[in-house]
């Protein structure tokens, strides 16, 4: 006779950080949702709350694209989805709720496919773009002239110029560099203040986050970009990427430099340079990098 197990869920929260990073690498898919900063960053704005169930993770938020709908993150660890599935159907019974996922990446919908009817639906502005690592360290090819220019430019304009890791040593520097940016802006979109919000937790929490940074500075204005990713398997997610726009290249630069960094140090073969959530201005620059392949991610609705 089989025991029900209920699905006990608590908010995520830093401390969960050592909990919940080591289910991450069994995810198969290359998707930031699978990431700390993902998960961490956007807790309060997605509802994301977890559970460790039989050595498999449960996240349970709302819908990306609705944020009325109660939905949960395909489950990953050691249970069988079909196991896992169920217990989430159990659950939703019982606090009488849809069984909806969301940001199911493409390549797990056969997986959800084999268990039922489901109802899809493509998150259109929510594909992350995905890059070899090789590409953007080197812009070799006619197709990154223009970038290598732009980096050639600066490297010239800022002799003396320097790429260092992100460490104790210039962290508040880099949040006096980052409130100024923030000071600059005053817009009120509400997506774009959250982020801003956590970009100055994850700089006071640096030190406690699985995560990898690099700062730009030149002689002339001290810092003038900073990055901050987190590397999982072969590849490179670029959570944080804040630059100086008036200073031409520093965006350019920092992208290349950071990308060879990683590269070199773990080896990583992707770089996953996230969504753009619908934003023209976005998907132009990502697409001016020339993504390999663009990760597409569904809600989806089991009938159960």
């Amino acid at each position: 006779m089989n025991t029900i197990t209920t699905i006990q869920f608590k908010p995520v929260t830093i401390e969960s950080v050592d909990e919940i990073k080591r289910f991450l690498s069994m995810s198969r898919s290359r998707t930031c949702d699978y990431t700390v900063a993902g998960i961490l960053m956007w807790a309060e704005y997605f509802h994301y709350e977890y559970a460790v169930v039989n050595d498999t993770l449960f996240i349970k938020g709302v819908a990306e694209n609705d944020l009325g709908t109660p939905a949960f993150s395909a489950p990953i660890g050691e249970m069988a989805l079909e196991e896992s599935i169920n217990m989430i159907v159990d659950y939703c019974r019982e606090h009488n709720l849809p069984v909806m996922f969301s940001a199911v990446p493409e390549d797990r919908l056969a997986d959800f496919h084999s268990l039922g009817a489901c109802q899809i639906e493509e998150l259109v502005d929510w594909s992350d773009y995905l890059y070899m690592a090789d590409d953007l360290a080197s812009l070799q090819g006619n197709k990154y002239s223009k970038k290598r220019n732009h980096v050639n430019k600066f490297a010239s304009e800022h002799p003396g110029y320097e790429f260092r890791e992100l460490s104790r040593d210039n962290i508040d520097e880099v949040k006096k560099f980052y409130k100024g940016l923030h000071l600059e802006h005053d817009d009120k979109d509400v997506t774009a203040e959250i982020e801003r919000q956590q970009v100055f937790n994850v700089l006071d929490n640096y030190e406690r986050l699985p995560f990898e940074g690099a700062v730009l500075t030149t002689p002339e204005s001290g810092i003038v970009a900073f990055a901050i990713g987190e590397v999982i398997g072969d590849t490179l997610y670029v959570h944080i990427e804040k630059m100086l726009h008036e200073i031409n290249g520093a965006g350019e630069t920092i992208n290349k430099l950071f990308a060879a960094a990683m590269r070199d140090k773990y080896g990583v073969i992707y770089v996953n340079r996230e969504e753009d959530v619908g934003d023209e201005g976005l998907r132009k620059a990502k697409m001016s990098y020339h993504p390999a392949a663009l990760l597409k991610k569904y809600n989806l609705k089991v009938e159960k």
